[in-house]
């Protein structure tokens, strides 16, 4: 069965002048772009006429790692036209494990991904959980998008150091560098960090380098959350970027971003940065995603001597006194490095989701408008909820800068990336409005990007960092991951009171040549596949 898209205008995703054509699609692949006009249908046939063909979207910062199988519709990434996502994000993830770390990180990010019992958690190595993400059910369905897949570093860490704050030894470095062999071996692309987060926070840089330089033997990148996105920023990503330098590993800056108000107005410094470190070679991009809202867990926020252990750890040190005054000032007075060294703004924390539904009714609101209605002091009631919630809350954190969003957007080595958490009362609606946000608000409106600066930000940039051999581009021969938009129309509709809102202007969405976005309306088909690492370093599908 062939598709023929007719008379349509094509932005290829390498940031060349848009062009028309006639383009087929046969047997998963681009089977020919043509002058307009000039084929004859076999198949379906669809009137490009007025709108663009482009590469499919390539969402650089995804936590679909589990709603992926729990949630395998996926309308929030395809209704946007993101055909591939790179999980594994903020060193926290499902792989690779054992029992006792599974039980672990599945409650550690459950307002990240939800945490359902009634699941088959039939994966502990990253082959594993590649092969589930492969597996079709029984109508021949996979999964949604396509996915790749980076080794979570805090994940890796509780393996083999576990859940303590403490230093690695020797001879557990030794062994987290032979998981990152098996795992890249088995189809990881690279490596993630969470360097707010426990228990990767516990790393320090000697430890850092000594993973990162296999990861770049192996020819892969690594992906951090730093140290700080908040006071002391810079110096997190000089940090980054000098292990980059030392390693020989390119560094993909997650969600690049300078937050909270000591930043405010400092975009320029880090780009000037990043400048500096790209003149002398070092290989470098970023993403980022077009709000000022962060989002992340309500527990992250907490010093991370508190969360050594564990949550079971952490909830003890929540009822001890003495414990608890000294969590008090570290997030009252002192600042938190949980919470990027600053201290926490009560009025910027807001509840998206909980886990526990005796508390649905705090969704929506800020941790001092939650106090508020109690008669309460904030920081009890930031306790409160954590204790009753067992730390599974997820929160939007205000603390962005408009100026410091449109200046990175626009840097040559940027990519989009949604951080978009799909569960909750009311997520981020970056989730589901990322990419048309980026093609009307920034591009169609403000004008900041041309149209095909903007594609190429979102597809040919990102397929590169990736080492995608035929994706992200289109072109004869390449996987058919693509999207058919109006760019008179494509826009966010996704918004903070009502986040689960799909994008206008996208008619048709192509992931491995099959449909699954028709005339707007969702098919059904889920034909994405795992992406994995070859033994020469570039990422495709296995078979």
């Amino acid at each position: 069965m062939t598709t023929l898209i007719s008379n349509v205008t094509v932005v290829d995703g390498t940031g060349d002048p848009r062009y028309q054509a006639d383009v087929e699609i046969a047997d998963g692949r681009i089977a020919r772009i043509a002058d307009p006009g000039s084929l004859t249908a076999s198949g379906t046939s669809i009137d490009g006429t007025g709108l663009v063909l482009s590469p499919g979207f390539i969402d650089m910062h995804a936590h679909s790692d589990l709603q992926l199988l729990v949630n395998p519709d996926h309308y929030a990434k395809l209704s946007q036209g993101v055909t591939t996502e790179l999980l594994g994000q903020d060193g926290l993830s499902y792989a690779p494990v054992d029992d006792r770390t599974l039980d672990g990180v599945r409650q550690q990010i459950a307002g990240w991904n939800s945490n359902p019992d009634d699941f088959d958690w039939d994966w502990r190595s990253v082959g594993e959980y590649l092969d589930r993400l492969d597996r079709p059910d029984a109508d021949g369905n996979r999964i949604a998008t396509n996915a790749a897949y980076l080794i979570p570093q805090g994940t890796l860490r509780a393996l083999v150091v576990g859940f303590d704050d403490r230093p690695a030894t020797p001879e557990e470095i030794a062994r987290q560098q032979q998981v990152i062999r098996d795992s890249m071996e088995e189809g990881a692309i690279g490596m993630s960090s969470g360097l707010t987060y426990t228990p990767g926070m516990y790393a320090d840089t000697a430890e850092l380098e000594a993973l990162l330089t296999t990861v770049g033997e192996l020819g892969g990148f690594y992906d951090p959350h730093q140290r700080s996105y908040g006071k002391g920023a810079l110096e997190a990503y000089a940090e980054m970027i000098e292990l980059s330098r030392a390693t020989s590993c390119p560094l993909h800056l997650a969600h690049a971003t300078m937050n909270f108000g000591v930043n405010k107005g400092r975009a320029g410094e880090l780009l000037a940065l990043i400048d500096a470190a790209r003149a002398e070679g070092v290989d470098i991009t970023l993403d980022t995603y077009p709000y000022l809202p962060g989002a992340t867990t309500l527990a992250a926020v907490l010093p991370s001597w508190s969360a050594s252990g564990g949550i079971d750890a952490t909830l003890e040190r929540l009822q001890n006194p003495e414990t608890l005054a000294r969590i008090r000032q570290a997030l009252e007075v002192d600042g938190s490095d949980g919470c990027h060294g600053v201290i926490a703004e009560w009025e910027t924390l807001e509840i998206s989701g909980v886990q526990n539904p005796e508390l649905a009714d705090i969704v929506g609101k800020t941790v001092e408008q939650i106090a508020a209605e109690r008669g309460a002091e904030p920081f009890d009631t930031f306790v409160d909820i954590l204790l009753r919630d067992r730390c599974g809350t997820g929160i939007l954190q205000h603390v962005g800068h408009e100026e410091n969003v449109r200046a990175i957007m626009v840097h040559p080595v940027h990519t989009g990336g949604s951080d978009g958490l799909l569960v909750g009362g009311k997520p981020h609606p970056r989730a589901w409005g990322t990419f048309p946000r980026y093609l009307g608000h920034y591009c169609r409106e403000l004008g900041l990007m041309s149209l095909e600066e903007t594609v190429n930000h979102l597809t040919g940039r990102p397929a590169a960092r990736l080492k995608l051999v035929d994706r992200g581009l289109v072109r004869d021969g390449y996987a058919a991951d693509l999207v058919l938009f109006d760019p008179d129309t494509i826009a966010d509709t996704a918004t903070f009171p009502e986040p689960r809102q799909p994008a206008a202007g996208v008619h048709y969405v192509f992931v491995n040549g099959v449909a699954a976005i028709a005339d707007g309306a969702p098919t059904g088909a889920r034909a994405g596949r795992a992406l994995r690492r070859t033994a020469k370093g570039t990422a495709r599908v296995d078979g």
